[in-house]
């Protein structure tokens, strides 16, 4: 039975590294790639973050379409999710609602500690997700 491998997508060189992994995994396994763009903004809701998540939608909805293109001439059944959650957030819900096999997400090579205070996405993953973490290098 055919289950889901979910990408981080944001256009940058590291998720374009994991999705190249991404596409190869879930080749590899017949399975269904979720593409995900996380469109939270940070802090907390007010007008001009309304406005801000408004204008990160509408850069995912641009960058994503690149993703899926790539994807799809990889062989593989993809769907695109474009989440008003923030990209950590986003990825654990899409792969605990899709029941997804991994979670595959790039990384820029930032050294642990960086990653821990600025809260990277792969460093949040690794310790948050009940799905295991594939982290590509970019």
């Amino acid at each position: 039975m055919a289950g889901a491998v979910v990408v981080g997508y944001d256009g940058s060189e590291g998720s374009r590294a994991a999705l190249d992994t991404a596409v190869e995994l879930a080749r590899q396994f017949g399975d269904r790639l979720v593409v995900v763009f996380g469109a939270g903004p940070p802090g907390r809701v007010g007008d001009e973050a309304r406005a801000l998540r408004r204008a990160i939608e509408e850069r995912g909805e641009q960058v994503t379409g690149e993703a899926v293109e790539r994807a799809r001439a990889g062989g593989v059944d993809v769907e695109l999710v474009i989440s008003p959650e923030r990209a950590h957030e986003a990825l654990r819900t899409v792969a605990n609602e899709r029941g997804a096999r991994f979670i595959v997400v790039g990384s820029y090579g930032e050294s642990p500690i960086k990653g821990a205070i600025l809260g990277a996405v792969p460093h949040k993953l690794l310790h948050l997700a009940e799905t295991p973490v594939v982290v590509v290098r970019g």
